[in-house]
């Protein structure tokens, strides 16, 4: 894949530079939560891999859409929004889930369970996506299952502990394919149960991509958005945060009278720093944000046939709300 040049002339202030392009190209810039401060802060528009989705597709305006986020989601961007250029900073800003469930290997699952419903979180790619029946987020996820027959199996993937919590939450049987989230996946029920113990006036608040023996310690389970939402409207004043870092700072912005403790928070080893923090995601940089609106690359591009196959389970999951 073509990518951006990477000089920059130091001298540059590179905040007006962003929007002054950002003019010039009729560029909307999205970025998700789990994005660097800075880049938050300069985006049009901020949020879950849902709401972005739709942000994405109501671009009319816009002639280029610049995603800050990973890979998976500046396809979806592509997918549903065709006529527009769509960068994305990195373009090796990938995803373990995503990688984890090639689309070769869902083909080989669907073949050995043909009377399957296909139903994939959206953290995978465009192939991924062509061979699902129906897209969600963890936003929607319990819509989407409860929006099934209940006569009808599912196949859902690529995240285990996601659906692991669907199942339990609805009393809907799956069969889960094996991935998980290499930041959801490290957080220790250990260390959260004395970071409890610590701060007993503390809510535990959780994303489903945590494993199950986690989630059994949150006083609240929600996806990015629903946990942000829950922090600004709850009556606590204390929050230990058991989601990527990057929530921290749009969750302070809109709740600056409560304190917040990201998971891990104390104790770690060096083999764990910035274990809770993405490393794809922090890919992502204001000077390559610079550059792709400059040189107008690293472009989205995928065959037409696979992006109207990967459009219609992901049209699927926006027509439910």
């Amino acid at each position: 894949m073509p990518t951006a040049a990477t000089s920059v002339d130091p001298r540059l202030d590179l905040f007006a530079e962003i929007d002054r392009l950002r003019r010039e190209r009729k560029a909307v810039i999205l970025a998700h939560y789990y994005q660097d401060p800075d880049i938050q802060d300069l985006a049009d528009h901020l949020g879950d891999s849902l709401e972005l989705a739709k942000r994405a597709r109501d671009a009319k305006d816009a002639e280029v859409i610049l995603f800050c986020g990973v890979h998976f989601m500046a396809e979806t961007a592509k997918i549903v929004n065709p006529s527009k250029t769509v960068l994305i900073p990195d373009v090796t800003a990938g995803c373990s889930l995503a990688e984890q469930c090639p689309a070769d290997q869902l083909r080989a699952w669907k073949h050995k369970h043909p009377d399957h419903v296909v139903v994939m979180y959206i953290n995978c790619s465009a192939a991924t996506k062509a061979e699902s029946d129906v897209i969600c987020t963890s936003s929607n996820a319990e819509r989407v299952i409860r929006s099934i027959p209940a006569d009808k199996p599912i196949l859902f993937g690529p995240d285990k502990n996601l659906g692991a919590h669907l199942m339990k939450k609805l009393g809907r049987k799956m069969d889960l394919w094996p991935g998980a989230c290499m930041v959801h996946e490290t957080f220790s029920a250990q260390k959260i149960a004395a970071l409890k113990a610590r701060h007993p006036d503390a809510k535990f608040i959780a994303h489903p991509e945590c494993e199950d023996h986690v989630l059994l310690l949150a006083d609240y389970v929600g996806s990015t958005s629903k946990l942000l939402e829950f922090v600004k409207t709850d009556a606590g004043r204390k929050y230990i945060v058991g989601t990527e870092t990057g929530i921290l700072h749009t969750m302070h912005k809109a709740a600056p009278d409560k304190e917040l403790i990201a998971v891990p928070y104390e104790d770690r080893t060096a083999a764990c720093q910035g274990c809770n923090s993405c490393p794809h995601m922090k890919k992502n940089t204001v000077e390559k944000i610079y550059l792709a609106l400059r040189d107008l690359q690293p472009r989205i591009e995928m065959p037409e046939a696979m992006r109207l196959r990967a459009l219609k389970p992901l049209e699927r999951m926006l027509a439910l709300g």
